[in-house]
């Protein structure tokens, strides 16, 4: 938000699909720091539209008017509520033909089930792209920006047991901050 709303301000619209009111508390929390802060820039963020968002519930925006749907680290959350198909085809009803759904997440191994690995947040890549081209996308581009090799997905407390979160607090704060952000694929795609 911080880079893509100033840009947008004059190019066109950002729309932030925040939370419902049906989300959790901790959730409902952030959500009005996001507002609060939304308001407290105004030279920045005049312009950002939010929109309630709680898998296909709401309308993210009207249908076919977006060219851009951009999610960062939402994929375990939206899997381990069974909400991912919901949220995958209010996507997709908001972008525009041909539009683009720019995903990164926490890359989970390859040798353990998608469930076995749920709580500790991370995603295999097979299984997202999977999931994500049955929903009516087709994947154009993978990036490696956001690989972290170090990342050896076996945390304590999972991607959370890495920064920023750390987790465990002060235990084995510089092994993790020396592992660095998890491991993250980056995945692009167009709506069929």
């Amino acid at each position: 938000m911080e880079i893509l709303a100033p840009h947008l301000k004059q190019r066109g619209l950002y729309v932030a699909a925040g939370r419902d009111e049906n989300a959790p508390p901790q959730y409902l929390a952030d959500h009005q720091k996001l507002l609060a802060r939304l308001a407290a820039e105004p030279a920045l963020y005049e312009k950002v539209q939010v929109t309630k968002f709680n898998a296909d519930r709401h309308e993210i925006a009207p249908p076919g008017t977006t060219d851009f749907v951009l999610t960062f680290r939402n994929l375990h959350n939206w899997i381990e509520r069974n909400e991912i198909e919901g949220a995958l085809r209010a996507f997709h009803k908001a972008l525009k033909p041909g539009g683009v759904l720019g995903v990164v997440d926490h890359r989970g191994r390859t040798d353990l089930t998608q469930e076995a690995q749920m709580k500790n947040g991370y995603v295999r890549q097979d299984y997202a792209v999977d999931m994500i081209q049955k929903a009516g996308f087709r994947l154009i581009g993978v990036s490696e920006v956001n690989a972290n090799a170090k990342d050896t997905k076996d945390h304590p407390e999972g991607v959370w047991t890495l920064p920023p979160t750390y987790r465990l607090k002060d235990v084995e704060r510089a092994k993790y901050a020396a592992i660095g952000e998890s491991d993250r694929f980056t995945l692009k795609f167009v709506k069929q």
